[in-house]
């Protein structure tokens, strides 16, 4: 059983021939409307991958609530423990050019609101709680600790990095996910570089998975003293919006159903593959089906011992 604790939001998306630098105005055509947020977007992504999910947070009382939990809902994620706050929904404005790069801006809405204590009765032992940078951090580090007491594992993904608490929310960290980008913002905070290589082998341990994902360069992955990289297939990229969410979803399912290490990683990368060649985030979250097919285009580039 996966649990997420993490954001509820709308996604309004324009299509535009470039990113808008400082203080430009870039015009797009039209514009589409997604639930998302990156706490109901993993929880769509590991839902769709094949596992049960139990989504924990909140949406606001205006118009944008029922439209942001409309995927979950058909999905068949457990809502029973998502909050109706007064006030707004999480809302995303999202840019996305012709290469299919993107640049957010969030609203946290009432997910900035959400309670750790919304989580009692919900994480069982040896069941997972996942959870992103989108709710504040010492309600994050509060459901960690709230999830080791009950005997479950903590699946984080700092997506965006918290401004504060980042060493404690790592240390009580079993499965730590980070981009590129954000390696090199918790990097700092540890002393290290977010040279891949080094962000892993500073932060993993005999207990902790630590995963750097390079987009179209594939993955780096340490636990113990065991590394494994990976190369995703080819695709045509349409929207690289959700593909970190995806990975995650889909990684965080194969590890809930025991699959092996290295498979559970070529999944995760064989769903943000997929991902990128739809548009949006939680409509472009593959099935368990398309995952299984495509982790058989996943090419190992180096699995070894250090």
């Amino acid at each position: 059983m996966i649990t997420v604790f993490g954001s509820i939001n709308l996604d309004l998306v324009v299509s535009v021939p470039r990113l808008p630098g400082p203080g430009e105005t870039v015009s797009g055509p039209d514009h589409q409307s997604f639930a998302g947020g990156k706490g109901a977007n993993q929880a769509l992504a590991a839902r769709r991958a094949g596992a049960d999910v139990h989504m924990v947070g909140a949406v606001g009382t205006d118009a944008f609530a029922e439209l942001a939990l409309s995927n979950l809902k058909s999905a068949g994620v457990d809502l029973s423990t998502v909050r109706n706050l007064d006030g707004a929904t999480g809302l995303a404005l999202i840019g996305v050019e012709a290469s299919g790069e993107n640049q957010i801006i969030v609203a946290s809405g009432a997910n900035a609101r959400v309670e750790a204590a919304w989580l009692d009765q919900v994480i069982a032992p040896k069941s997972l709680l996942v959870l992103q940078g989108e709710v504040p951090a010492n309600v994050a580090l509060d459901a960690m600790k709230a999830a080791q007491l009950a005997g479950a594992k903590v699946f984080y993904n700092p997506a965006p990095v918290p401004r504060m608490m980042i060493e404690e929310l790592v240390s009580a960290t079993d499965i730590l996910v980070v981009n590129e980008t954000e390696a090199e913002e918790v990097g700092r905070v540890f002393g290290v570089s977010g040279d891949p290589d080094d962000f892993c082998a500073k932060l993993a341990t005999d207990d902790r998975l630590v995963v750097v994902t390079l987009g179209a360069q594939g993955i780096v992955a340490w636990q113990k003293d065991r590394v494994i990289r990976l190369r995703p297939p080819t695709v045509d990229v349409v929207d690289t919006t959700g593909a970190g969410d995806a990975f995650c979803g889909a990684l965080a399912a194969a590890l809930d159903n025991g699959r092996e290490l290295e498979t559970a990683l070529k999944y995760g990368v064989a769903a943000g593959s997929l991902a990128c060649t739809v548009t949006g985030a939680q409509t472009s979250a593959p099935t368990a089906e398309q995952i299984a097919v495509m982790s058989e285009k996943v090419e190992n580039i180096g699995a070894f011992t250090t």
